[in-house]
């Protein structure tokens, strides 16, 4: 790409820089960047792009959940009281990549994008993760059957949470 202090050529007011505009969405794609913006005297360029989503998704807030009270020294039924007892699970994690709270689905009526027992493509959406207002969808990092959903629909997720299981 040319210097920024030279000055840009001089065009006519109907003829545009193809190159430097190529130049700017290809800075675009290396970097991840979503809008560039050049200006060379009265000459100026923005080139963005739209981040996509697969479909819009509008939610409603969860109802907080409610639980009755327990004794202290219950654990979790679904807990095994003796950790000796507690079994590796077997198959690839796909982690969030952030935090937010998961959704199973594109909206409250849809069916889940994935149940155990699904055969999957790479790149498929198998959940999106909404953080700050945006709906990330979480893809498939390669065929395969999904063994376990590991969330639950609404639930919040931490960076590096497993969300689904993958199997061969």
């Amino acid at each position: 790409m040319a210097d920024p202090k030279t000055p840009a050529p001089k065009l006519k007011n109907d003829e545009i820089d193809t190159s430097l505009v190529r130049s700017l969405a290809d800075i675009l794609n290396d970097t991840d960047l979503t809008e560039i913006e050049v200006e060379r005297g009265d000459l100026k360029i923005r080139v963005a792009r739209e981040v996509t989503v697969a479909a819009p998704v509008q939610y409603a807030a969860a109802p907080a959940p409610q639980y009755a009270a327990a004794p202290a020294a219950a654990a979790p039924a679904s807990m095994p009281s003796d950790p000796a007892t507690i079994v590796a699970k077997s198959g690839e994690e796909v982690k969030s990549p952030m935090v937010g709270t998961a959704y199973l689905q594109a909206s409250p009526e849809a069916p889940p994008f994935v149940q155990p027992g699904d055969k999957v493509k790479k790149g498929q959406t198998l959940l999106i993760v909404e953080a700050m207002k945006t709906m990330n969808p979480i893809q498939s990092p390669r065929d395969g059957v999904v063994k376990e959903v590991l969330v639950g629909d609404a639930q919040p997720v931490e960076f590096g949470e497993p969300l689904v299981l993958l199997e061969a």
